[in-house]
C-alpha cells in the first residue's frame, strides 16, 4: 500500500454530489451558485468581515499598569 501523501493529509475528500439541499455554514441561507455549494459559504459570507474602526483620542491607562515601563 503506497505510503500517503503528508501535503495533501488535511485536505478533505470533495463529494462526487453534493446533497439537494445546501446551507451556508455562517448565516444558513439556502446555496444555489455551484461554487458556493462546493464551499458551503454564500458569496456574502465568503468576503472577510468589515475593519475595526479605531477612534482616535486619549484613553485612561489600565489599573496596575505604570506609563514610565
Amino acid at each position: 500500500m503506497p505510503e500517503p501523501d503528508p501535503d495533501h493529509a488535511l485536505i478533505p475528500p470533495i463529494p462526487a454530489r453534493l446533497p439537494a439541499k445546501v446551507r451556508c455554514l455562517r448565516c444558513g441561507r439556502l446555496l444555489h451558485d455551484p461554487e458556493s455549494r462546493m464551499l458551503r459559504l454564500g458569496r456574502e459570507c465568503r468576503r472577510p468581515p468589515a475593519p475595526i474602526r479605531v477612534l482616535p483620542g486619549d484613553q485612561d491607562p489600565l489599573p496596575g499598569l505604570s506609563a514610565q515601563d
